[in-house]
């Protein structure tokens, strides 16, 4: 399994650089079988049905992009900084420039926060800040950015729109430095229009890391060693989920990080309460243990989330959906359109 078998060619055109206004209005690409249809995000109201089960990642995504600066004698130098996760002491970071940044300095983002680079190594650093706790959060959210994602940050920079934008609306644990982007096409109407209707709704948590961005480097991808997330499913949730299962109904995540999770804590079809970090990477040949459906977006090429998806539609089904969002001109990536994918 190589990873040119997962390249497609993708007009720069179709990358979106926002969302759709309402969220619900984003188009939704229906993939039951080998049928495809064109709807939209709001058609999910005659999509799914009593007794399937939503399952949600409520992970927050926290403003990790900080910009400051470091002083040496009378010389003031500008440093951005990526936050990356949190460690049993501080951060660890990205920091651009990362060799002019020397162990011991003290980085200021605003009055009220500064960080000591306490380690460094080739590719990063470890920041310890100045506050913790609730104070640490309030300064964080007032110096912060939103770290979109390279593709969009490359285009244009973050601004107070996209702490609405890149936020969907029952997140609630925070800790993730890239959103779960499945989920910012749910407003609170179409939720409240789904529960109505019979559809049930799970938490969990997985805190999606900048790692979610990185390039798979070898050709043979099996072979691709996959990034560490924190997540957590709750006793009541695996009894929700698994209850779900019993009762004959559709167990659907939204988005590959509900997907994983749920997959991590599963044990023979079964899921228990889980908490502790995965690194499960899902490629054609895996066997789904309590997944029936996925709705998520339109992923990068050579993506391991391509590759998620093309193990559960199966490659050569994956290859004509993506032809079709492309000649249809759907919208990719973390702010475009939606798929619905029911194998």
């Amino acid at each position: 399994m190589n990873l040119s078998d997962f390249d497609f060619d993708l007009p720069e055109a179709l990358i979106a650089t926002r969302p759709a206004r309402p969220r619900t209005a984003a188009r939704l690409l229906l993939a039951e079988g080998d049928s495809i249809r064109d709807l939209h995000v709001s058609d999910l109201i005659g999509i799914f049905r009593r007794g399937d089960r939503l399952v949600l990642n409520n992970t927050r995504v926290i403003p990790a992009r900080l910009f400051g600066t470091r002083t040496r004698g009378e010389a003031v130098a500008k440093v951005e900084i990526t936050l990356l996760e949190p460690q049993a002491q501080g951060w660890r970071a990205l920091a651009k420039p990362l060799r002019k940044v020397h162990v011991g300095e003290v980085i200021r983002f605003s009055d009220q926060l500064s960080a000591t680079v306490s380690a460094k190594s080739e590719t990063d650093l470890r920041l310890e800040f100045n506050l913790t706790g609730d104070d640490f959060d309030a300064a964080l959210n007032a110096a912060g950015a939103m770290p979109l994602p390279p593709y969009i940050a490359a285009k244009r920079a973050a601004d107070a729109q996209d702490n609405t934008d890149y936020q969907t609306v029952f997140a609630r644990h925070a800790g993730a430095v890239a959103a779960p982007t499945a989920s910012l096409h749910f407003d609170a109407e179409l939720l409240a229009a789904l529960a109505a209707k019979g559809v049930d709704f799970t938490e969990v948590t997985l805190h999606v890391g900048a790692g979610t961005f990185l390039p798979v480097k070898v050709e043979d991808v099996t072979t691709h060693k996959m990034h560490a997330e924190w997540g957590h499913v709750s006793a009541i949730a695996a009894a929700e989920i698994n209850a779900t299962k019993a009762a004959g109904g559709r167990v659907i995540p939204v988005g590959t990080t509900a997907l994983r999770l749920i997959e991590s804590a599963a044990v023979s079809g079964q899921l228990a309460a889980w908490e502790g970090t995965t690194d499960i990477f899902i490629y054609p040949g895996y066997k789904f243990r309590v997944t029936d459906a996925l709705m998520t977006n339109f992923h990068l090429p050579k993506s391991t989330l391509l590759m998620l998806v093309s193990a559960l539609m199966g490659k050569a089904r994956m290859d004509r959906i993506y032809a079709h969002a492309v000649t249809e001109r759907y919208r990719f990536f973390s702010y475009g359109d939606a798929s619905l994918l029911i194998p």
